[in-house]
């Protein structure tokens, strides 16, 4: 995937823990952990040569400053040139340290996956003003610190807009409407490649699972044929 993805135009390439779901059939990102992050980041770094390619931090792989640091270095070491962080002003330390170590970080605020038990499900930021003003404050401390940009999930579009025109840093939006500098989306939720459940704001492209199906089938066909 990551070789026909790579040289498309695309600004970055994100190896992101919602492989757990996609690809490992867990039921969110929360299990997702550091060393299948390296495993699936090396794979796609085999494959992806001219595009930037992110990583994410797993849940499990930055419960202090210096243990986040060895695990962006791994992350480093099988291909990734930057690292996502999930989380606000409570993540500087970590996101500083990182930084320190000449590791570009890419943040991400909004809804995050990591924290969907903590709080208690998938749910939409920036409805109140108390949400947009911490969104607000979160978003200008991250980029003061130096992360090259953020990843703004579920933010309500008003509220993403207002961001991505008071910090100096591009934003990337997924299911926060057409207000940020960028988006992204989940190549398995883009091509239709996961059936069981597609989420509101995505509109497949294509829908490759059926076109696995038929193949599937056409092959089954063919072999169970009997010999003339």
């Amino acid at each position: 995937m990551g070789r026909l993805l790579d040289g498309m135009g695309l600004d970055l390439i994100l190896v992101g823990d919602s492989l757990g779901m996609v690809v490992l059939g867990q039921p969110d990102t929360t299990g997702v952990t550091i060393d299948q992050m390296v495993h699936h980041t090396a794979a796609v770094g085999r494959g992806v040569e001219k595009t930037l390619l992110v990583a994410d931090l797993s849940a499990d792989a930055a419960p202090d400053a210096n243990t986040a640091v060895a695990n962006a270095k791994r992350l480093v070491e099988a291909g990734a040139k930057a690292v996502k962080v999930e989380g606000g002003i409570e993540m500087l330390p970590v996101i500083r340290a990182i930084l320190d170590e000449k590791i570009p970080v890419l943040g991400h605020l909004g809804m995050l996956p990591q924290r969907v038990k903590e709080e208690g499900g998938y749910r939409i930021k920036g409805k109140t003003e108390d949400q947009a003003s911490q969104l607000l404050k979160d978003a200008e401390v991250l980029a003061l610190a130096g992360v090259f940009g953020i990843v703004l999930e579920l933010v309500t579009p008003p509220v993403a807009e207002m961001l991505s025109r008071a910090i100096p840093v591009p934003t990337i939006g997924i299911g926060s409407g057409e207000g940020c500098d960028g988006q992204i989306l989940v190549t398995y939720d883009l091509l239709g490649m996961f059936p069981w459940f597609t989420p509101k704001f995505v509109k497949p492209k294509v829908n490759v699972a059926s076109q696995i199906e038929a193949a599937v089938k056409e092959f089954i066909d063919e072999a169970r044929k009997p010999n003339p």
